[in-house]
């Protein structure tokens, strides 16, 4: 019986070491509001992409609510950063609008469906469930889930170098030209590092016919 115990304890100890901290993170990001974080669309060159980032990962606060919204399934945190994105779309649809008849088609970075059976969603598609309306109905541009998707599982790519980014989204993604093409797409992730998984993406989409606008909540 006391071997029993141990065991059990050996299996279960580190996984409530490791869902406690969670759900303090996700106690914090509940506290907070859009007001309480800081918009600072920033533009960086990454891997001969422009990629437009909207919060600073360097607030702590900011890597809660990316964490909760990631790993937690938090649909407030999906909340926070949906308000955050829609209020940069304004004025970029706006803009865009102003200057091109192309139809804007917004499409949230994809995960492999291995990928969504193991974590059980898509955290951006989570976040662009939550925009207005107009945002996501053709009004003013629309939402395409299904334009892109990840056809090779990943490593994930926090846990590898920059070369192995690079290699590991080689030949990832196919775009569905039918939904793309002639279309600029904005194309949407939660966190960039390296610009690895914008890059390829984009140059998939750029080759199926669509102009690519990049932008991820942060960077890390």
């Amino acid at each position: 019986m006391k071997n029993a115990l141990r065991m059990l304890s050996a299996v279960f100890l580190p996984v409530i070491d490791t869902i406690l901290p969670e759900r303090a993170r996700a106690a914090r990001v509940r506290k907070r509001s859009l007001r309480d974080f800081s918009l600072v669309p920033t533009e960086h060159s990454l891997l001969h992409e422009k990629i437009i980032t909207l919060l600073d990962y360097k607030d702590s606060g900011v890597v809660d609510l990316i964490r909760a919204l990631k790993y937690e399934h938090s649909g407030y945190a999906a909340e926070i950063c949906a308000e955050a994105l829609a209020d940069y779309l304004r004025e970029e649809v706006a803009s865009l609008r102003a200057f091109s008849a192309r139809p804007l088609v917004l499409v949230p970075m994809p995960l492999h469906a291995t990928r969504v059976r193991e974590r059980g969603f898509n955290q951006m598609q989570k976040v662009l469930a939550r925009l207005p309306e107009d945002l996501k109905d053709g009004t003013s541009s629309r939402v395409a889930e299904n334009a892109l998707k990840r056809i090779k599982p990943t490593s994930q790519q926090a846990r590898l170098s920059r070369a192995e980014r690079l290699k590991n989204v080689t030949d990832a993604f196919e775009a569905s030209t039918d939904v793309v093409h002639d279309a600029h797409v904005i194309l949407i992730d939660d966190v960039t590092t390296t610009g690895a998984t914008l890059s390829s993406a984009a140059r998939i989409l750029r080759n199926a016919g669509a102009k690519v606008t990049l932008i991820a909540l942060a960077r890390a």
